[in-house]
């Protein structure tokens, strides 16, 4: 049994009558939903090396990937680690989507060659898939190939996933300028492809993506440190949105509501907190919470908060040894 650490909240005090009023009127709105659930949660897993997280609160537990192993894990509060999904398909698990709706999780499968076990010299670079697990036993229900839309390209690398209100679901590919689509009946199609969404070789492009109820999705680019929006009935008509706000490294996105977005700048260790009042056609940022140099990568929302995933990707990058054996799901708290 993996070795575990967790830090709760401390015991909530019984505090006069007076001074709880003025709390109530002056709570911010990252304020708690669930009181207790940990702040810190830190599992043991020597080598995973997540970079994907997500919370399933109909089993009270979040999901993480592994860039080391073909495998979806499931981390409980008490730090608790357990496989959710293994499949011999499963090179490198990257971005998860927790589809509640439909009672599955969405996993974009690559392969960065950290899987010893599985890469090849065939999909090592070149890769780009989802997988498809029912949430609640965590069997395959699908697996689709997405390089094989473009066999030719230089390098596949599916990073980030969204769906939409409809089922169809959107991935972000990293060394490809495109974003694939796959609908509701598991049929991927080339959803939007541009030259000007393409990072230069060895660099990702393309990378975290959410679905906006208005109809559009936005997306980021790590390399350039932009936002995109994305409408969804007409994708060429893509713009950027314009900010004065740094995000060169720019991972994974949560949207919090409409007009807030919480974006993650792995390299600068550093989640944004980004407004808008014009429909994302411009955002500014409305507050920051700072890492430690953990390479932070994609967030889980649970309830009305928000957890970021230390990943120590850096550490892996540089075949840090011994490997990384604790791994940190933390709270944000702007």
């Amino acid at each position: 049994m993996s070795a575990f650490t967790t830090f709760r909240r401390p015991a909530v005090r019984l505090l006069p009558l007076a001074l709880l009023g003025l709390l109530a009127t002056s709570c911010s709105d990252d304020s708690d939903s669930d009181p207790d659930a940990p702040d810190t949660i830190t599992f043991t897993q020597s080598a995973l090396y997540p970079e994907g997280v997500q919370y399933d609160a109909s089993n009270n537990r979040f999901l993480v990937g592994s860039q080391t192993r073909g495998t979806v894990g499931q981390v409980k509060d008490d730090g608790t680690y357990s496989a959710f999904a293994e499949d011999a398909q499963l090179v490198s698990t990257i971005g998860l989507n927790v589809d509640d709706a439909r009672s599955r999780v969405l996993v974009a499968i690559s392969d960065p060659g950290y899987n010893t076990a599985r890469t090849t010299a065939a999909t090592k670079g070149k890769l780009a898939a989802v997988a498809i697990f029912n949430l609640t036993n965590g069997q395959r229900i699908d697996y689709v190939n997405l390089s094989s839309l473009r066999p030719d390209a230089a390098g596949h690398f599916a990073n980030d996933i969204a769906v939409d209100g409809q089922g169809n679901v959107y991935v972000t590919d990293s060394f490809a300028p495109i974003i694939y689509k796959i609908d509701a009946q598991g049929t991927a199609t080339v959803f939007l492809e541009n030259n000007q969404l393409a990072a230069p070789a060895g660099a990702f492009g393309l990378n975290g993506i959410v679905y906006h109820p208005d109809g559009y999705l936005l997306v980021a680019k790590s390399d350039e440190g932009a936002l995109f929006k994305v409408p969804i009935s007409t994708p060429a008509s893509f713009t950027k949105v314009t900010t004065s706000v740094n995000l060169k490294g720019a991972d994974g996105l949560l949207l919090r509501d409409n007009t807030t977005l919480l974006a993650v700048a792995n390299a600068q260790s550093t989640v944004y907190r980004l407004t808008t009042t014009d429909g994302w056609a411009s955002t500014t940022s409305s507050g920051t919470f700072t890492t430690p140099a953990v390479y932070p990568t994609t967030l889980a929302r649970r309830g009305s908060d928000a957890y970021v995933l230390y990943s120590h990707l850096n550490a892996l990058q540089m075949n840090q040894q011994p490997p990384v054996s604790e791994f940190t799901i933390q709270e944000v708290d702007f």
